[in-house]
């Protein structure tokens, strides 16, 4: 079964591996909690949230935290544990992989480097990465890195032929192992392109391999160092991480659980070299810090005008569609309709044993970030439950 690093009711309609059979039951006494700092909350806001966390960790999920900001303060819920074998309960600061979530924060810095005159959003793959994107009928000279950021170059996604995401043992005898960006494109290029580029819309975490590799080529920094010197730092995101090698996620933090859609239970997968997500969903944060992050991007503090307008322009993304109807994307920024009208803008994150969900108003004043871990995270009623969760939160 294909599998990638946004989501796994993507993958599902796709085809392949990460989807989950087995549950994992939350050890005794570790029930959820509600807190709520700043402004004025009425009871039902907190007992609403509390309600979406209680039934989402009916379907299996091992721990959850999320996290609402808006104009009257912020409300943290928690449900599960973040260590099946210790029974902590999970924490609103515990960090998670964050996966593709991380895509938005590399398509900031193309962007911030498009406002810098470094390059063009209509500028080749091949300009800047001669011969890397060939063979078997790709063509770098024919896709943009507008279509990169986009996924609308028809590149195939090198997860779906990726062991390491497909199998416990596969995920056993890699999980160490550290990939190179050029190793990670070069699995793309063993495929046939999807379509011709600018012709339809295909979820590729190549492309975003490929727009890490650009970042290097023009800054001569890889893109975790400018990632981290150009967002994490000004915007004091002290708990968000964007490693290169280490497999281990320091501090306090959920840790992941999946059985790969096999026979027994599922397996303790916290230990992961992250460059095999690379540019496409290396990074680790926690709920208080994406907030932050997607309120600076979306309030206009990280992009000027034009590059964030460029951002938010969408095509319709109906792969999407099984997890979020009527979706569109736009430059690492996924745009959805809400049920009371009007969209919210995120980008979802899917990599064994975590699910990232969020969604924030045009403005950013308003948003909510999610994380389950365990495969009854991943789903597809638990998903439906998460996205649900945020539709109301910004709907109140």
């Amino acid at each position: 079964m294909k599998t990638e690093l946004i989501s796994r009711v993507v993958t599902t309609t796709l085809a392949t591996a990460l989807a989950s059979i087995a549950l994992a039951v939350p050890a005794e006494g570790a029930t959820a909690a509600v807190s709520v700092r700043g402004g004025t909350h009425h009871a039902s806001d907190s007992s609403a949230l509390q309600a979406h966390v209680d039934t989402i960790m009916k379907t299996g999920t091992v721990g959850v935290v999320v996290r609402s900001t808006g104009p009257h303060g912020t409300r943290n819920a928690t449900g599960g544990v973040a260590d099946q074998a210790t029974g902590d309960r999970a924490r609103p600061g515990d960090r998670f992989r964050i996966a593709s979530t991380t895509k938005t924060f590399v398509a900031t810095v193309v962007l911030q480097l498009v406002a810098e005159g470094r390059l063009s959003l209509d500028d080749t793959v091949e300009h800047w990465l001669p011969k890397v994107v060939s063979g078997n009928g790709n063509d770098g000279s024919k896709i943009t890195v507008r279509q990169l950021l986009q996924h609308t170059s028809g590149l195939f996604d090198y997860t779906a032929d990726f062991p390491e995401f497909a199998s416990k043992a596969g995920y056993q005898a890699n999980r160490y192992a550290t990939w190179t960006a050029e190793q990670l494109a070069a699995i793309g290029m063993r495929h046939a392109p999807n379509f011709q580029p600018g012709t339809g819309w295909s979820y590729s975490n190549t492309n975003y391999v490929l727009a890490g590799m650009i970042i290097k080529k023009i800054t001569g920094n890889d893109w975790t160092q400018e990632v981290t010197a150009r967002i994490v730092r000004p915007l004091g995101l002290h708990d968000t991480l964007a490693p290169t090698t280490d497999s281990r996620i320091p501090g306090r933090h959920l840790r992941g659980y999946s059985a790969f859609d096999e026979a027994g239970p599922e397996i303790d997968v916290t230990v992961l070299n992250p460059s095999a997500g690379g540019a496409a969903g290396a990074m680790i944060s926690t709920t208080a810090d994406l907030s932050h992050f997607y309120q600076a991007l979306l309030g206009g503090k990280l992009l000027r005008p034009a590059q964030l307008a460029a951002m938010k322009t969408t095509v319709r993304a109906s792969e999407l569609d099984p997890g979020w109807a009527g979706a569109r994307y736009g430059l690492g920024l996924m745009e959805v309709p809400l049920s009371c009208g009007g969209v919210y803008y995120g980008h979802g994150g899917d990599i064994p044993g975590y699910t990232t969900r969020n969604g924030f108003s045009a403005d950013g004043r308003r948003g909510v970030v999610l994380n389950a871990s365990g495969d009854g995270s991943s789903d597809s009623s638990s998903q439906q439950t998460q996205n649900d969760l945020i539709d109301d939160e910004l709907c109140r």
